[in-house]
């Protein structure tokens, strides 16, 4: 039951109602003397709306704005002095695994990113707050103190303070949401290889706006297509209306000219439907179907595709009007067995090419992809929860790997590609993209970023265990690994006594370098490893002096200052690194030779020797490591021992 309002009614959101009711596009949200922003009336457009001729006003030009815009792109641009910590306790085959997973807001995540990622992402895929009127949504402020932050936001805890809740009855309803997701994209069209594609999963409340906003940051000739999903069977007992069984995802390039032709793995059922005949190569190439290789009316006449081709009785058969293939490429079907005769009621032949499912060279065929998913349900993402975790409430409404599998198959078309998910929520990407490794020997990697919001105290996430939404999906990735490798393990068994013409031999000839990459190294957002003073030496007081001796702070270790490095110098995150001792110090070498680091203090010259002598690319210390003599030198060591060794301190 609804309580009473005990207040007058505000005469002016009534009249903004009745003139919403007629002309909703004079609606607008400005801010008022106060800086509010409450919705308005948009008095030029309404003006136009009552007036048969032209009024003049400001200049019209085709563009999206609302308040709050300009500061959206500041966001995207302002700096920040994060860092992203390791955290091998809660990792997964921390020094092998290819994959992240990082914990911490995601707007600073993809700060942290570009360096190292710019340009080098194949697909984004993320599923934002809907803007029902009930998601949280970020507040985004860089410039507030932190108390002022805190008031602002409304919460009180270090973990779940970046979200607010964003109520319809907000004045800024839309236009916190457009804030929110605009500086992400444009941190996303950075990160995207010139081939990327983004996916966005989005429902009817916002998906307009978010067409408009991506055609801002990617370029309307980007626009892909607005794939559409339906998402569940039927229902509909409560809806007022119609029954709403739809979402979309719509897919942008980064540039649609570098885009190639996307083709998707064929499914079972279109196999099982039209690959229906054998022959002799059956055991090679699996079943085949046949098409017609005279030419239709449709194709225009050319002399060189008419040509007699030999029958199987010695006769020639002739096109009635021209072939589909030249002469040169029939002889090479002819050869290879890929033309059926058929004999027709006439009594004469009839010639038609095979497809097979696989080439020459065994690869399976691929088909064109559709814009319409329809064969994968939100229930079937709650069955996986409910497999995985025993309690469909772990996770509300998470996204069904496989919806994500078919997405992937159009965007991340390459073996080694990278996805990234910043709104990973549940994992169901990290779960999709080891399926696809595990059915096709890939090797593509995922990098999840999950604020690590807190669980309610009287969810069942909670009661289970789990604090936050972060350690859910990182437990969800841990389950799902390990069931994709034991059903491999049986699969790859089972395929090495009967095998199968859709399983790939290679697979089963190596099932060891075909088990896919199921670890995850977990990386944590966190203030910078250095002092503030590192950063505003000109702030700097005569009673601050020792801060300065001691630029490094106290509560981290050699390994949070390595990943710091690495962000910083632009190598992988995901590099395999390891420790070595030289003289006692400790030495960390990542990927091989990229880059050597030495965090310890007291650096002798003959050590330093030793560590040049593994010809690093780059190499890094500590600068108060050396005393003053040794500082001067370790440059000029470097240079005589590995000239092409880059050196720098912190």
């Amino acid at each position: 039951m609804e309580n009473l309002d005990m207040k007058s009614p505000d005469g002016v959101e009534m009249n903004i109602d009745k003139i919403a009711a007629l002309f909703p596009g004079c609606i607008t949200e400005a801010e008022d003397d106060n800086g509010t922003l409450k919705r308005s009336v948009d008095f030029d457009l309404l003006r136009q709306e009552l007036s048969a001729d032209v009024v003049e006003g400001p200049a019209e030009r085709y563009s999206l704005n609302w308040p709050g815009k300009r500061e959206a792109i500041a966001t995207a641009n302002a700096p920040i002095n994060k860092t992203l910590r390791p955290c091998r306790e809660e990792s997964v085959d921390f020094d092998s695994t290819e994959n992240l997973y990082i914990e911490g807001d995601n707007l600073e995540a993809l700060k942290l990113l570009q360096e190292t990622y710019l340009g080098k992402v194949k697909m984004i895929y993320i599923d934002p707050p809907y803007n029902t009127g009930q998601d949280f949504i970020y507040a985004d402020n860089f410039t507030a103190d932190k108390d002022e932050y805190e008031l602002d936001s409304g919460q009180k805890d270090e973990e779940g303070g970046r979200l607010v809740a964003n109520l319809e009855s907000n004045g800024r309803y839309h236009s916190d949401w457009l804030t929110m997701m605009m500086p992400r994209l444009r941190l996303s069209h950075q990160l995207l290889r010139d081939d990327g594609v983004m996916i966005i999963s989005i429902d009817d409340n916002e998906v307009s706006s978010l067409r408009k906003l991506c055609d801002e940051v990617f370029g309307t000739e980007n626009f892909i297509d607005s794939i559409i999903w339906k998402k569940r069977y039927g229902g509909g007992a409560k809806e007022k209306f119609l029954i709403s069984v739809h979402e979309y995802a719509l897919m942008y390039a980064k540039s649609a000219s570098n885009l190639a032709n996307i083709e998707v793995p064929l499914t079972e059922e279109s196999i099982k439907r039209y690959y229906k005949q054998k022959d002799q190569n059956f055991s090679v190439r699996g079943p085949y179907r046949t098409h017609p290789l005279e030419a239709t009316k449709s194709m225009g006449e050319r002399k060189n595709l008419v040509f007699p081709i030999p029958a199987p009785d010695g006769s020639e058969v002739h096109p009635k009007r021209q072939w589909l293939w030249g002469k040169d490429r029939v002889e090479d079907a002819l050869a290879c067995g890929e033309l059926e005769f058929l004999k027709s009621k006439s009594g004469g032949w009839t010639v038609h090419t095979k497809q097979y499912l696989k080439d020459r060279k065994g690869v399976m065929r691929k088909g064109k992809a559709f814009s319409l998913i329809d064969d994968v349900f939100t229930q079937h993402g709650t069955n996986e929860i409910i497999e995985l975790f025993g309690n469909a409430q772990i996770f509300s409404f998470p996204k069904p790997s496989n919806f994500i599998v078919k997405l992937l198959q159009v965007g991340l078309t390459g073996p080694s590609d990278i996805l990234v998910d910043y709104f990973s929520g549940s994992a169901s990407s990290a779960h999709a993209v080891m399926k696809m490794n595990a059915a096709d020997g890939g090797n593509r990697k995922y990098i999840m970023v999950q604020l690590p919001e807190a669980c309610d105290e009287k969810s069942e996430a909670f009661k289970a265990g789990y604090k936050t939404i972060a350690e859910v999906g990182k437990e969800r990735i841990r389950r799902a690994g390990q069931k994709i490798k034991e059903e491999l393990e049986a699969k790859q068994k089972a395929a090495a006594k009967e095998p199968d013409l859709l399983s790939d031999q290679s697979a089963i000839d190596n099932p060891q370098s075909a088990m896919p990459d199921v670890g995850f190294r977990v990386l944590k957002v966190d203030e910078s490893n250095m002092n503030d003073v590192w950063y505003t030496p000109d702030q700097l007081k005569q009673e601050d002096l020792d801060l300065f001796t001691a630029h490094i702070k106290e509560d981290r270790t050699a390994e949070d200052l390595l990943f710091q490095v690495m962000l910083d110098w632009g190598v992988p995150l995901s590099a395999k690194i390891e420790k070595q001792s030289i003289d006692g110090k400790a030495v960390w070498l990542v990927n091989e030779n990229d880059l050597l680091a030495c965090f310890d203090l007291e650096l002798s010259e003959e050590t330093v020797k030793k560590m040049a002598a593994h010809k690093p690319l780059r190499a890094v210390f500590r600068d108060d490591a050396f005393d003053d003599s040794l500082k001067h030198n370790v440059e000029q060591l470097f240079k005589t021992l590995s000239p092409g060794t880059e050196v720098k301190s912190i």
